[in-house]
């Protein structure tokens, strides 16, 4: 029996992965990988040539079926009406737009009324978000960027003539569409996404499947005028909301014509980063996932909407009809790599150092928020070390406060969707910090629960795959890969060390 192949893209911050997958059984056929540059803003076509690099770097795709793409979320992708893109890419972890932000929330929060306080506002302000798309705006979030754009570069923003995601954008390009000459039709209606990806841009509703024209519109305003920003606002193409397992439109394309199967490649609606490696995890109701990359995140399976009013959880859909309570940080993995740095070693002896201290650093804490942070939502902070005193300044306690201070991070995560009631029975740690013996070993300690290790895996491209599978076997349910388990982490729990850090992040 001929095998049937699918492929899983994964467009993340740094790299694409392509991974051609046996569609009955989830195993690995071949694979390929091409980075991106550096950089909170890049030129997309950088994400269109490393695909098709790291695509014939895998083999080529003409024996590939179904394809879907996996991508980092919330960057802001703007058009003309000719399909170029207008300037660089904003980033998820472009923070520029913090000031829009934090004005977008007052401004929803409308004029207070007799007696409130100014944070009275701000209050009413993220419920009112909440309510309407999930989430509360934060810089990471699509529309802050474009508010930016208004602001600082309206001409831009008057050109606008299509929005996109990055995962948007690309699977466009793959399906054969792309920047075309002056009259000629750009086919920008071609732009497809999901919920999944859809729900981190806050202009869109995943609770009722509707776009929010009317806070796109006040976004556009300081460019245009009210009444025009109106206009320009309900004209814009947005990509189609595809169903989990619908398939997209599809023009000939030389980079993946699955020339040799019949009736070509067809491709899935893919989705955010963050729901598609849910999907490769097979995660159920009571699972979350705490993923160690460039960012820190904490994500759960839901079966209905999830509401913070605080801000702090956003309210994200996942890739299968459920939602995803989703708690990011800003810092990741890279909090290790600062103790490294600092501590001028490795990995493996950062993780010897802190297996040489003991709970607590000795009484050192580190609030990682190196970068600025998103959970809490605090742009402009920096990290600080508390409680050094010459007696417990050692090269092992430094590397012990750098372990936990990641590890209390995602505690912070973890503890924001308990809050809201969500059942969680299961911790899968995943992601490049996982790979860290001091993490997976101190984990349950800080977590104060098991540990589930998945064995390290591309879960994105894992889960871009099982979707293309999915739509392309037209069952009801995606097909059922078994997940590679490492190992269950234990470990007595520490709760003072997370006390002593929740005192010293205030």
């Amino acid at each position: 029996m001929t095998r049937v192949l699918v492929a899983g893209v994964d467009t993340s911050t740094q790299s694409t992965k392509v991974r051609i997958t046996d569609a009955a059984t989830g195993e690995q056929v071949r694979f390929g990988q091409a980075k991106h540059p550096d950089g909170t803003s890049v030129n997309p076509e950088f994400w269109w040539e490393a695909f098709q690099k790291a695509a014939e770097q895998a083999g080529g795709l003409d024996d590939v079926a179904a394809l879907a793409v996996g991508g980092q979320q919330h960057g802001m992708v703007i058009l003309d009406k000719q399909g170029n893109v207008i300037r660089d890419a904003m980033l998820w972890n472009d923070i520029s737009s913090a000031p829009q932000a934090a004005a977008l929330i007052d401004k929803l929060g409308a004029a207070p009324a007799e007696g409130d306080e100014p944070e009275d506002v701000t209050a009413r302000g993220k419920q009112r978000w909440v309510k309407a798309v999930g989430s509360s705006p934060v810089a990471s979030y699509t529309l802050t960027k474009v508010a930016w754009v208004a602001e600082n570069e309206p001409e831009n923003a008057k050109k606008i003539a299509a929005i996109c995601l990055p995962h948007d954008w690309l699977s466009w390009r793959i399906a054969g569409y792309g920047p075309v000459a002056e009259g000629e039709d750009a086919h920008l209606d071609a732009l497809f996404t999901d919920r999944s990806d859809a729900s981190g841009t806050i202009y869109y509703d995943a609770a009722h499947d509707e776009y929010r024209r009317d806070l796109i519109a006040m976004v556009l305003t300081p460019a245009e005028g009210e009444e025009a920003a109106k206009a320009h606002a309900d004209s814009i193409i947005l990509p189609t909301v595809l169903g989990p397992t619908e398939s997209a439109a599809v023009k000939a394309c030389p980079a993946v014509a699955g020339k040799d199967v019949e009736g070509g490649c067809i491709l899935g609606p893919g989705g955010g980063d963050n729901a598609m490696a849910s999907l490769g995890l097979g995660m159920a109701v009571g699972d979350v996932s705490i993923s160690l990359g460039t960012s820190g995140v904490a994500a759960a399976i839901a079966e209905n909407p999830v509401y913070d009013l605080t801000g702090a959880v956003s309210g994200f859909a996942d890739c299968t009809g459920h939602y995803l309570p989703l708690a990011c940080t800003i810092n990741g993995s890279r909090i290790l790599d600062a103790g490294r740095a600092a501590l001028g070693v490795d990995y493996d002896e950062l993780a010897e150092l802190a297996f040489k201290s003991e709970p607590g650093a000795g009484g050192i804490t580190l609030v990682p928020y190196f970068d600025g942070e998103r959970t809490p939502n605090r742009p402009d902070a920096t990290a600080s070390l508390t409680g050094l005193t010459l007696h417990n300044t050692t090269k092992e306690n430094l590397a012990r406060a750098f372990v936990e201070g990641l590890l209390c991070s995602q505690r912070d995560c973890l503890e924001l969707i308990r809050s809201l009631g969500a059942q969680i029975s299961r911790i899968l740690l995943i992601g490049g910090g996982a790979k860290s013996v001091a993490i997976r070993t101190l984990a349950p300690s800080i977590l104060g629960m098991d540990v589930t290790r998945p064995a390290t895996d591309e879960y994105v491209a894992i889960g871009a795959a099982r979707q293309a599978a999915w739509v392309l076997s037209g069952e009801a349910e995606p097909p059922a890969w078994e997940l590679n388990i490492e190992g269950v982490e234990t470990g007595e729990p520490t709760e003072a060390v997370y006390a002593a850090y929740a005192k010293a992040r205030g």
